[in-house]
């Protein structure tokens, strides 16, 4: 698919490298891949979600100056809005393949 973003170099040149999760926007909706498999607590998908957040405003300070702990708290703040009051639902199902 020619709209895939890069796999980081480290990820490449790791023979145990894992991709975990895929999101894409498509026909107006929001669509993912998950591999929950890769641990068995789903704690650890607060860590991995807390640190999407600190990538993306990291990406934001140095693409467009924005302050990185200004988006990091508005990243938050939406985030936990969500959370509480979802402006969609989760659908599909679990296919392996």
């Amino acid at each position: 698919m020619e709209k895939e973003l890069i796999i980081p170099e480290i990820a490449q040149n790791d023979p145990n490298a894992i991709e975990v999760v895929r999101v894409w926007v498509a026909k107006g909706g929001q669509h993912v891949s998950i591999d929950v498999g890769v641990w068995k607590d789903p704690i650890a998908w607060g860590i991995v979600l807390a640190d999407l957040a600190g990538h993306v405003a990291n990406a934001y300070e140095q693409e467009t100056g924005k302050n990185k702990k200004k988006t990091l708290a508005q990243i938050r703040e939406l985030f936990n809005k969500e959370l509480d009051t979802p402006t969609d639902v989760p659908r599909g199902n679990v296919r392996n393949q």
